[in-house]
């Protein structure tokens, strides 16, 4: 019988985001265009799960999981509604939020940005203008000063390869543009934004654990040489890129990871000019549940050195079925990956609560615990207590 068991001190957690959990952000741009009848399922995400009221409610439910470490989103269109004025009264709501992690004993890996970006800043055109280099470092020094002693963990960004490619390579999320000159001029700006908020976040805070969260997709191809030269350009766009960029600036490595993709049946003259368009659509890349993509993944990072946290992993299952062993075996072949001396200490669970999925709505439902939009009832589900038990015993036969 094979016995799991994990470090000492190994950080059990659940993630979540602002926009996503909190409801009623009427300053952002994903709440303007969600006006215009974007979502996929017909939805808007209105009150979502209201986290903004019913936060406690939903750290006492993680915190009866057994869990030790929560990831949470600053909402920047709450902080900052209009350029260069700041809302006291948000900022003491967080620090409400944040007091009651800290008296529950969670480890806080608090985000900065996580997608979205106030009404006034899109108008200006967003991360295109360079000059949203300048206002999210004064965002970050605000948010910093204020909240200094209440984070153990700070991540820049989420997701910035991911949020580059489907606002302005897909066009399936806003600005919606599909165009590869400002789409490469928004992964410079959002590489020069990590770098230069890496450092105001050290001179505040020396001794801070500063990173990102990174999504990273295990590219995979069969025998086809042409396949698989793709699949390493792949990888190394999507996956090495924006850490080989920024590699002086980073205390930990934090990787969200759902997907592989198998790559077959490419033709790169013809078809890679359509494929950043319509590779969602599974019509060239076939998505796939690969728990051993997970270590394929973590593998690439061990020549950094850096300690390697799961900031994400999760998965849209409303029947709670699959969820389980979805959980034990990525779990398994992270425990794989220690063994093999990759310095792997945390896993964070996407999502603690069903909430809004972007552009798809609220019909995914990736929570360990059910929400009822029209009741807002939590109700764990079963994966919730597995977890749970992981947790205790910091391990799993």
């Amino acid at each position: 019988m094979d016995i799991y068991k994990f470090p000492r001190n190994f950080l059990w957690g659940v993630a979540i985001s602002s926009y996503q959990t909190e409801g009623n952000n009427l300053n952002s741009d994903w709440y303007t265009w969600e006006k215009l009848g974007k979502i996929e399922d017909g939805s808007s995400s209105g009150r979502a799960c209201d986290f903004y009221h019913r936060y406690q409610e939903d750290i006492d439910l993680a915190k009866k999981m057994n869990l030790n470490s929560f990831r949470l989103s600053i909402e920047w269109s709450r902080i900052e509604p209009t350029k260069g004025k700041f809302n006291e009264k948000e900022i003491e709501h967080y620090k409400n939020v944040l007091l009651y992690l800290k008296k529950n004993n969670f480890k806080v890996f608090l985000t900065l940005w996580h997608f979205t970006l106030p009404n006034w800043l899109a108008e200006i055109g967003g991360w295109e203008n360079r000059k949203s280099i300048f206002y999210f470092c004064r965002y970050t020094e605000k948010i910093v000063k204020n909240f200094s002693d209440l984070a153990d963990f700070w991540i820049t960004l989420n997701e910035p390869v991911m949020y580059t490619g489907s606002a302005y390579l897909t066009g399936i999320w806003p600005p919606e543009k599909r165009s590869l000159f400002n789409a490469i001029k928004v992964f410079n700006h959002l590489v020069k934004a990590h770098k230069k908020a890496y450092q105001i976040i050290h001179r505040l805070i020396p001794q801070a654990q500063v990173g990102l969260a990174q999504n990273v997709v295990y590219f995979h191809a069969p025998q086809n040489p042409i396949d698989q030269h793709l699949s390493w350009i792949f990888n190394f766009f999507y996956n090495k890129l924006f850490y080989l960029l920024t590699k002086k600036d980073h205390d930990f490595i934090g990787l969200n990871y759902y997907y592989s993709y198998l790559v077959s049946n490419l033709r790169l003259a013809k078809k890679l000019r359509r494929l950043a368009v319509r590779s969602l659509k599974k019509k060239y890349i076939k998505v796939e549940i690969y728990p051993k993509g997970i270590y394929r993944v973590i593998k690439m990072f061990k020549k950094y050195n850096l300690p390697i946290y799961i900031t994400e992993n999760g998965l849209d299952d409303e029947s709670d079925q699959k969820r389980p062993i979805f959980i034990r075996e990525h779990l398994k072949w992270l425990h794989y990956g220690i063994k093999k001396g990759i310095d792997i200490r945390g896993y964070l669970y996407w999502s603690l609560i069903d909430n809004f999925e972007w552009q798809e709505g609220f019909e995914p439902r990736f929570g360990l615990i059910e929400v009822d939009y029209q009741t807002l009832e939590r109700k764990p589900r079963q994966s919730a207590w597995l977890y749970a038990k992981i947790a205790k015993e910091n391990g799993f036969i």
